[in-house]
């Protein structure tokens, strides 16, 4: 059971009469080896519109932001049309034409990229055009195709609109050259500009099974949702006679929770249909104890559209991080309340559950850095805020707590003080903590509080990130260096002073943001919203393209 089972159809696949009128288009054509001459006037045009950095036919009219690249991918062939010869379309434009209609596939909009507007434009290119038609649709499509390049690469937002600190550039890539010699130079378009595209999305599995998963969720979505279930009036428990239960049945068929074949009852709320609901729970980061409680069902009735956007919005965060790693990176992702190590091959070499900072106020950041140490037997340096508003008033009111709790106050280079807790069992930090330099004074740590493993929702720290397993992963940190044994490295965190491990070569560490994940074993799963930053991606997503930057 692993959600519901992809569609291999194009949900953005153009209609017949485009198909038709497409295809027709394409065998009148026939493969072009070059730009041709150039045409003085179409060249003029080209030059004044370029110029301006606006075209009125855009969807989006103004790209004055991307001028300089459309400049030099015209400079460099005179200002001659790109995209046209003898008045019709190239191949390569029209298989361009078709991925711009199939953006929502890869979780985009089409109509950013002038999708319904295709063809008007070439039943006016092939009905007397004039240089000036020429020009529009060729510019047009330059820069509709210069959008989606992109978008696919870089995503369609930058990350740091939202305080996200990514400095990837996913790689340096010469857009004008790139478009010129893999898409308007390529030599059977119909299979060389789709490998083009693909090849500068995201090269990761993970971003591949989102797609897959997208398709999915859209094929379901478009079968139209299911009446939600009614909130119960007391939890419904395993053995308990259930009146929705077989509209509970439909919808967790559909999901994939529940196998075709399984055999359910038609009253009692038991068996394969509870094995199901678990199911389902795991796949939402909820408890999975087969009780269809208030949130179960909360999580049941979102709408299938919802989960559609949360995919895309995924997909889009996929394109903020570079296309490779110089080392196999470790990755936290927020709502998941998960931490990945991964290996070379891009799979989980690691996973544990993780404790990140509370939604109001204590916020866990998103952002990249770099592994360069860990500490065994650390002390917990107190933020100043944490002792002034949680330390001192508890002091204050037992003058043995700091006693009690191992806490010391020590004096600073500026003449004051701070507190810091001393190395220990019941030290804050657990046995170990793992750093990577950055302006939040955000690192990875262990725990004493265990029990906050064991719920679902794990947002309970200050910003920093609390490890279930810190043995485990200061294994798989010093892997590359083998006097570090298990053993060896039980014993530091467990007693002794404080030993500070350089390593080697830096790891790189990811702190992400996704509510949709699909695991390696296809699992599409859900999780909350706890931040807001899907509703803040979507809000700034959905005022258009010039809100973007």
């Amino acid at each position: 059971m692993r959600g519901p089972r992809p569609s291999h159809g194009s949900g953005g696949a153009l209609n017949s009469v485009r198909l038709i009128a497409i295809a027709a288009l394409v065998a009148s054509v026939g493969v072009v080896e070059s730009y041709g001459a150039p045409s003085a006037e179409v060249g003029s045009e080209l030059r004044h519109f370029i110029g301006e950095g606006r075209l009125d036919d855009l969807r989006w009219p103004n790209f004055s932001v991307d001028r300089s690249t459309v400049n030099r991918f015209y400079e460099a062939n005179d200002f001659s049309p790109a995209w046209v010869r003898s008045r019709k379309p190239t191949p390569q434009a029209l298989v361009l034409v078709e991925a711009f209609e199939a953006a929502a596939d890869k979780g985009l909009n089409p109509e950013d990229y002038d999708a319904g507007r295709w063809i008007s434009r070439l039943d006016r290119l092939t009905a007397g055009a004039t240089p000036s038609d020429i020009a529009r649709f060729d510019l047009a499509l330059t820069v509709s195709a210069l959008r989606f390049a992109n978008d696919l690469h870089f995503g369609r937002v930058n990350p740091k609109v939202f305080h996200f600190d990514f400095d990837f550039d996913a790689g340096d890539l010469d857009m004008a050259g790139w478009i010129r010699s893999q898409l308007v130079s390529a030599s059977n378009a119909s299979a060389d500009v789709p490998a083009a595209l693909s090849g500068i999305e995201p090269p990761f599995d993970g971003y591949r099974r989102a797609k897959r998963a997208l398709a999915a969720y859209r094929r379901l979505s478009s079968e139209g949702e299911i009446e939600p279930l009614p909130n119960a009036r007391r939890s419904v428990k395993p053995g308990d006679s259930y009146p929705d239960l077989t509209r509970l049945a439909i919808l967790l068929r559909r999901l994939g929770d529940l196998p075709d074949n399984a055999v359910t009852s038609e009253a009692t709320y038991s068996g394969a249909v509870v094995e199901a609901v678990k199911h389902f729970q795991a796949r939402h980061g909820l408890d999975s104890d087969g009780v269809l409680g208030s949130a179960t069902l909360r999580a049941l009735n979102v709408p299938l559209v919802q989960r559609v956007r949360q995919i895309e919005l995924t997909l889009e965060r996929w394109r903020w991080l570079p296309h490779g790693f110089a080392r196999p990176p470790i990755v936290v992702n927020i709502p998941e309340f998960e931490l990945r190590a991964l290996d070379e091959s891009d799979r989980a070499a690691l996973e544990m559950k993780v404790v990140v900072g509370r939604a109001y106020r204590h916020r866990t950041p998103v952002f990249s850095a770099e592994m360069t140490y860990l500490i065994f037997r650390p002390y917990w340096d107190v933020p100043d805020s944490i002792a002034r508003e949680e330390l001192l008033p508890k002091a204050a009111a037992d003058p043995e707590y700091f006693v009690k709790n191992h806490y010391e106050t020590v004096p600073t280079p500026s003449g004051g003080s701070r507190v810091r807790q001393a190395p220990g069992p019941d030290n804050a930090l657990g046995g170990v903590k793992f750093l990577f330099p950055n302006e939040y004074n955000v690192y990875l740590h262990g725990t004493p509080a265990v029990e906050l493993f064991s719920k679902s929702r794990r947002d309970f720290s200050h910003g920093c990130i609390r490890v279930e397993k810190p043995e485990e992963l200061a294994v798989w940190v010093l892997k590359n260096k083998p006097e570090w044994t298990r053993e060896r490295i039980r014993e530091a965190m467990n007693s002794g002073q404080p030993l500070r491990v350089n390593l080697d070569t830096p790891i790189p560490v990811l702190i992400v943001y996704g509510t949709a994940v699909v695991a390696e074993d296809g699992d599409i799963r859900f999780f909350d919203d706890i931040y807001g930053y899907d509703a803040a991606l979507a809000q700034t997503l959905a005022a258009g393209r010039r809100e973007w930057m």
